[in-house]
């Protein structure tokens, strides 16, 4: 069982709607477990080491070494260290502070996400260590999945820890999209942007990765270890956008100016005469998919409408829960029984006092609002690596009788929605959603569950 709290969650409102979400929720995350996923694309056969559509003879590679970081690299690490044992030589991973478990071969830091600190710096500087020690005709693993950019941060010339710190809360409050903000974290790292790769050749690079961003683009979900497309032109692009250009240290604003002229400061754009291999083991997609099958296999007339949902967390429920009204009442674009699965990531825009919450809260909070009376609505949404935001919570859940239970307890939805302050909500109404760690990371999923009247 994924879902620590179901009891509590279908202690109330609509139980059946409830019942049916979680349902769905559950089987989509085991069916994307990052540790299952390894063992589907590693293995060793006849003294080779398969590697999707790659055949390596074990005889012939040198030392074998594992590096990464990230809120998913914990259960692939686990797999590459049943797969391999004892042939790993040496290795090293980031993961949130939290996780709480240890590698036989692979070392494990514990750092801090979002906002970076000292031991991920520490870390980082672990990982180079690794990496320049691979030689030709060695193998490196690398387990690069989301979070990495604040687990291993590795400041370049000129630049902080504290600087990169600020960069982070800003971007993090902005409203700015994950490529938005990776394009900047790239121009201020030492390794990320494909920089980490350079120190591994000659080395050959086989990347593991899950996807946590919208179309799986190689250099933001796995960045450190793959050519890069962005720019320091993009960088200084977004500061500006979001008005954040005079608010960063002087230090930032003179590396972002710098590398605009300096062609040697970018981020290495190709990687010809590497051996460089990407699979991407898991992501959105799939996650959304694994739902839906449940959702059939439980009877109901199910689809995906995107996973490719992007914007302010609040009004994409707002609009969302427009959809599912419509099918209630008109039986358009759907006929209930359905199931409406969705996918992406939003986001939350903030500016001055703010309480503790996650998108995938606010995204629930939103649509409560417009669900009010509702008997047949009922909505789950969660962020699949089981930690929305800065908080222990994975998500939340809400039907028609949510507002109603508000109320009577003296909880403002609408106050505390604009207060950004949505965990307190949802676990005064025990309608916060705590898991297991889920051994994932590959961005929210939503389902919406509307029942015949």
């Amino acid at each position: 069982m994924i879902i620590k709290n179901k009891d509590e969650l279908l202690s109330h409102g609509n139980i059946k709607g409830r019942r049916i979400a979680l349902d769905i929720l559950e089987y989509a995350l085991e069916a994307v477990d990052s540790y299952k996923a390894v063992k589907k694309t590693v293995h060793i056969d006849d003294g080779n080491l398969i590697v999707g559509h790659l055949k390596f003879n074990l005889s012939k590679i040198g030392d074998i070494y594992v590096v990464g970081a990230g809120k998913a690299t914990i259960p692939i690490g686990m797999a590459l260290e049943d797969i391999l044992g004892e042939r790993i030589k040496d290795g090293l991973i980031i993961v949130k502070r939290g996780q709480k478990r240890k590698l036989k071969r692979i070392k494990v830091i514990e750092a801090s996400h979002p906002i970076p600190d000292e031991v991920g710096l520490e870390g980082a500087k672990e990982m180079v260590k690794i990496a320049k020690n691979a030689k030709e005709g060695d193998l490196v693993f690398s387990t690069i999945t989301g979070g990495s950019s604040a687990l291993a941060p590795l400041p370049a010339e000129g630049i902080s820890l504290e600087d990169k710190e600020e960069v982070t809360d800003l971007l993090l409050k902005s409203g700015a999209v994950i490529q938005e903000m990776n394009a900047v974290r790239k121009h201020l790292s030492a390794i990320k942007g494909g920089r980490l790769a350079k120190y591994i050749h000659p080395a050959e690079i086989v990347n593991l990765t899950v996807s946590d961003v919208i179309e799986d683009p190689l250099d933001y979900i796995t960045d450190l270890t793959v050519p890069d497309t962005s720019t320091f032109e993009d960088a200084v692009f977004v500061l500006k956008k979001y008005r954040l250009w005079e608010k960063v240290s002087n230090s930032v604003r003179t590396r972002l100016e710098k590398g605009l002229t300096d062609p040697s400061l970018e981020t290495p754009k190709d990687f010809t005469g590497m051996k460089v291999h990407t699979f991407v083991i898991s992501n959105n997609e799939a996650v959304c998919a694994a739902a839906k099958n449940r959702a059939e296999e439980l009877g109901f007339n199910s689809t995906i409408l995107s996973t490719m949902i992007e914007g302010e967390s609040r009004e994409a429920g707002i609009v969302l829960a427009g959809i599912a009204r419509d099918i209630e009442k008109n039986g358009r674009p759907f006929k209930p029984p359905c199931v409406l699965i969705s996918g992406g990531e939003t986001t939350v825009t903030i500016e001055g006092e703010h309480g503790e919450g996650g998108r995938n809260q606010e995204f629930i909070l939103g649509f409560s609002l417009k669900i009010d009376g509702s008997k047949n609505i009922t909505v789950s949404a969660i962020d699949t690596d089981g930690t929305d935001g800065p908080t222990n919570i994975a998500g939340g859940i809400a039907d028609g009788y949510t507002l109603k239970r508000a109320k009577e307890k003296g909880i403002d939805i609408y106050e505390n929605l604009m207060k950004h302050n949505s965990s307190h909500v949802l676990r005064g109404l025990k309608d916060a959603v705590y898991t297991e760690p889920t051994g994932t990371n590959v961005m929210n999923l939503r389902v919406i569950v509307i029942l015949a009247s």
